[in-house]
């Protein structure tokens, strides 16, 4: 009876895939793994953007290294990327089913990756493991599924013992480090009264330690921040006078765009979920193949990967206060900004950083295109702020980075050059991942 329900429980939450019969192809199958993804990342506990955005790495190159051997036009990532040495070949004397391969691989690292998870998850994925697998066996014989799924396994187990080396295995474990400890020096970080988090350590403090997926980007040079002052007019006063003054003069679109961009990793897929979901949004309207719907989310998946490692290694080389700390004490004291603190130091942005790196991915393989972001619709009204969830209309990639970065400061967490810096070097991490001989010109 146990088996039987768990079954039922899966159906119900794949909204009923097996009495619909809806039919997946290559690409299709790809999209739909990337979306339940996004879900399994906002629905398992102890999340974090840090960790969320290895997650999307690691399960993305997953997808990608599933199916490259279908199109001798695109490489593998073995050997290009930092660390991988190898992964398993394909047996030539095999006839490989593709979308047998990478649906097998996508459910198993899945689970591998996202260990915390629920048990009604993991139930999600096997249901959309086997009703895919149900309709395959169809169109092909019971042994090349099966042996494509093994293939598509082992890939999988390859890439998680690679990701067991990086320094983020598991990171959830220790979002917040007890024994972390940083003597306050003028301008340094405090956690604030008004924040997302009630923790008083700052969230992976030694994330930025990780190992980066393109060995350029480690090599990126730690960019220069303005020195702490206090004088007004001097460049360091002004950057926070800039927020307490836009705080001032906020529109109601302004107040849209920062709780649109908010991604609090407790009620949503957070940041880095975020630009995966549109990734898919927009690969499922231009529907390119399997292998370029898979090669694209990979990039972006981690582009955004290596952002985060980058951002938080120079957030804890500045280890940088807030406007939450500066603004009261020295422009005006009851000031309040419109949006809670994260619970880490500001410089650079980790939304702009992360959102010019998506952007750049997405730019570079499907050119200028127009979209529509509905990852918030149907929430209700956030009544602290008076203000809606009103979907997102883009006309290009970058113009929803720019509004990424934008929301930061309009909800009074991040100065001027925090976002600055944060868009130059995203894109700039993103071109390295571009950079890596991902096909034969």
């Amino acid at each position: 009876m146990k088996n039987i329900f768990f079954v039922l429980v899966g159906m119900l939450l794949l909204g009923g895939c097996q009495s619909h019969k809806k039919k997946y192809d290559a690409t299709e199958t790809a999209l739909e793994w990337a979306k339940l993804t996004t879900y399994i990342t906002q629905y398992t506990p102890s999340n974090s953007p840090t960790f969320a955005s290895r997650a999307f790495a690691y399960i993305s190159l997953t997808m990608y290294e599933c199916v490259v051997h279908s199109d001798t036009s695109y490489n593998s990532m073995a050997l290009k990327l930092n660390g991988l040495n190898q992964l398993p070949q394909p047996d030539n004397q095999i006839k490989y089913n593709w979308t047998a391969v990478l649906n097998a691989g996508q459910a198993k690292i899945i689970k591998l990756i996202y260990q915390q998870t629920s048990d009604e998850n993991i139930i999600k994925i096997d249901s959309l493991k086997n009703v895919i697998h149900d309709q395959l066996v169809q169109d092909s014989t019971i042994e090349i599924i099966k042996k494509s799924e093994a293939y598509g396994e082992q890939i999988a187990q390859s890439i998680f013992n690679w990701s067991k080396t990086d320094g983020g295995h598991r990171g959830y474990l220790k979002n917040f480090d007890k024994d972390f400890y940083r003597e306050e020096f003028l301008g340094s970080w405090k956690p604030p009264l008004f924040a997302q988090s009630f923790s008083h350590k700052p969230l992976h403090p030694y994330w930025g330690q990780n190992r980066t997926f393109a060995k350029s980007n480690r090599a990126i040079s730690i960019p220069e921040y303005v020195k702490f002052d206090t004088v007004p007019g001097s460049p360091y006063y002004e950057q926070f006078l800039a927020v307490y003054k836009k705080e001032k003069t906020l529109t109601q679109k302004e107040k849209e765009a920062a709780i649109w961009w908010g991604d609090d990793p407790d009620v949503s897929f957070t940041p880095p979920g975020h630009s995966y979901y549109l990734a898919t949004v927009v690969l499922g309207g231009v529907r390119p193949d399997v292998v370029k719907t898979a090669q694209t989310l990979a990039q972006t998946a981690l582009a955004v990967a290596d952002a985060f490692i980058k951002c938080w290694e120079w957030k804890y080389h500045y280890f940088s206060e807030r406007p939450n700390t500066y603004v009261p004490k020295y422009i005006d004291e009851e000031w309040e900004s419109f949006w809670p603190d994260p619970p880490f130091p500001a410089f650079p942005s980790g939304h702009a950083i992360q959102a010019a790196a998506a952007a750049t991915v997405l730019e570079a393989n499907l050119g200028t295109v127009s979209f529509i972001d509905k990852a918030h619709e149907g929430r209700p009204k956030d009544e602290v702020r008076d203000t809606e969830f009103v979907s997102r209309r883009f006309d290009s990639f970058w113009d929803f980075a720019l509004e990424t970065a934008d929301s930061r400061f309009y909800g009074g967490i991040h100065t001027p050059i925090d976002n600055t810096v944060g868009l130059e070097n995203g894109k700039r991490i993103a071109n390295n991942i571009l950079d890596l001989n991902w096909k034969n010109e």
